[in-house]
């Protein structure tokens, strides 16, 4: 039976070996796993405060320039939440070089290239088109860069924001839906590339070739991945499309919904390496109202999302005639009667009986 332990001994008595100065024994070795499981949370760590600090430095650099509660006239407020959602053809953070390779021309200034107005509630998400040629009416107004006044008129939507800007855009959506619009979000030229390039573009499966010198668009059948500037000439090509302007806000749809897809996966937005490039890419020509934050930004995004997974629709506002002579030239007509239905449906956050169109 061995003898008990000597104090200051180890059980076959010798010495523990101690620290030279310290006068305490050292602390036992970590095993591996335990240095896996500390290197694992470091890492977390170091991605949480990345991802945070990503966050907070987009939210702060967000150019919030259009101040909703100062408009006139506003559109009563309804259920559910709207975004009003502009892709504009302003040429800002491109240079001479990139307009030429993306065929954007020279125009100064911005107009609108796409108008989608998303609203979001107890069912789902839907995505309603606004074809820039619709035929409506633009509210009295005052030029900005002449002091004039202007009485309502009919025109083209698209000439809003021509003419007043984001303000009278949002003031001509909505007297012309009855929809309260409680967010605005507008992108350019450089942020829409900037953006598709970040995440590596996106997947898209087209059921034709795409091919249209005014844009730029060479797109073989298929599925494929665009980049930045083929994606850009696939959204503002028409002249292939059957129903011209309609036909391409259904490409815009389609579009935005798989970008939204590729952008708000895991891999992108917890990922600072890929989320860092993918917000810088777009603040350089992103715009939004006053009230809108990074957090609103994402759920936008994620409702888009949900569109494509069956948790929402994608629709062109109703239409009578796409091809209604006027005094401005050919332009949209909406079918007024379902067209109001529609809208009521919308502002009661009920679900939409519109037949979906693609």
């Amino acid at each position: 039976m061995p003898s008990p332990a000597t104090p200051g001994r180890t059980g076959d008595g010798s010495r523990p070996h101690r620290d030279p100065g310290s006068g305490r024994s050292p602390k036992p070795r970590p095993t591996r796993r335990r240095r896996v499981v500390r290197l694992t949370v470091l890492l977390l760590a170091a991605a949480v405060a990345s991802s945070v600090g990503t966050y907070v430095w987009a939210d702060t650099e967000l150019e919030q320039g259009v101040d909703l509660g100062a408009l006139p006239d506003r559109a009563r407020d309804g259920k559910g939440t709207n975004y009003l959602i502009v892709g504009s053809d302003s040429r800002a953070g491109l240079s001479e070089q990139a307009r030429k390779e993306l065929r954007t021309g020279s125009a100064e200034g911005r107009r609108t290239d796409s108008m989608i107005l998303l609203h979001t509630g107890a069912n789902g998400s839907t995505m309603l088109s606004l074809p820039r040629d619709s035929w409506v009416t633009i509210p009295p107004y005052v030029r900005p860069e002449t002091g004039r006044s202007y009485r309502a008129e009919p025109n083209k939507l698209n000439a809003a924001f021509s003419l007043g800007g984001p303000d009278l855009l949002v003031r001509a959506v909505e007297r012309n839906t009855g929809l309260h619009v409680d967010h605005y979000a507008e992108i350019g030229f450089a942020g829409f590339v900037g953006v598709v390039d970040a995440v590596g573009g996106v997947d898209m499966c087209l059921e034709r070739a795409v091919k249209d010198d005014n844009s730029g668009a060479d797109l073989r059948k298929g599925c494929q991945t665009l980049d930045g500037s083929e994606a850009l000439a696939f959204v503002r090509q028409r002249k292939q499309e059957a129903q011209g302007d309609l036909g391409r806000t259904r490409n815009q749809q389609k579009f935005l919904t798989a970008l939204a897809e590729k952008a708000v996966t895991p891999g992108t937005l917890l990922n600072p390496a890929k989320s860092f490039p993918t917000l810088g890419a777009g603040l350089d020509t992103l715009v939004v109202d006053k009230d809108t934050d990074l957090r609103d930004l994402m759920t936008l995004f994620r409702s888009m999302r949900g569109v494509t997974g069956g948790g929402g629709r994608q629709i062109n506002v109703p239409v009578s005639d796409p091809g209604f002579a006027t005094s401005k030239g050919s332009a949209v007509k909406w079918d007024d009667r379902r067209a109001r239905t529609l809208f009521a449906e919308l502002r009661a956050d009920r679900p939409v009986t519109l037949a979906q169109e693609r």
